[in-house]
């Protein structure tokens, strides 16, 4: 299920990001600007939906391989990797979607982290997500202006 959302979002925002392209071509549609707006803030929203969604594929994963055959627990991405002293007492793992994350805990209590590269994934498709909606807010804010200037004429 991950992967295939995966898969639509990277579609989407490939096709997004040829069509805010395409506003440097002859024959764009007017106003420019706010057409470009819009497709710059779709295709940066459908890559914030890609990003997450590769992360997302990834704790699934991790989440499945766990209880599904022999040496499936403790989970499996928690001990691949790893040195013998890092995984020492290692007893269950805890996993969240939003954040992303796919914690490995021992049985002190203490946690580490199984895959580190789900910090970026999430830093990145906030940055990518916190960027579309502010430009959508500009584009509206920008309409919004213009309106009051013909308003006022």
């Amino acid at each position: 299920m991950g992967l295939a959302l995966f898969l639509v979002c990277a579609v989407a925002a490939l096709i997004s990001a040829v069509r805010a392209a395409a506003m440097g071509l002859p024959g764009r549609p007017q106003p420019w600007r706010d057409h470009l707006l819009r497709r710059a803030a779709a295709t940066l929203g459908w890559a914030a939906g890609t990003v997450y969604a590769l992360g997302l594929a990834g704790v699934a994963w991790s989440e499945a391989e766990v209880g599904d055959g022999a040496d499936s627990v403790p989970a499996p991405a928690c001990r691949m990797g790893f040195d013998p002293e890092t995984i020492e007492g290692l007893t269950h793992h805890r996993a969240s979607y939003l954040p992303l994350r796919f914690d490995c805990v021992r049985e002190d209590g203490s946690v580490y982290v199984s895959d580190p590269d789900l910090v970026w994934l999430n830093w990145t498709s906030a940055g990518l997500a916190l960027t579309a909606a502010l430009l959508f807010l500009g584009m509206h804010y920008r309409t919004e202006l213009r309106a009051r200037r013909e308003a006022v004429r």
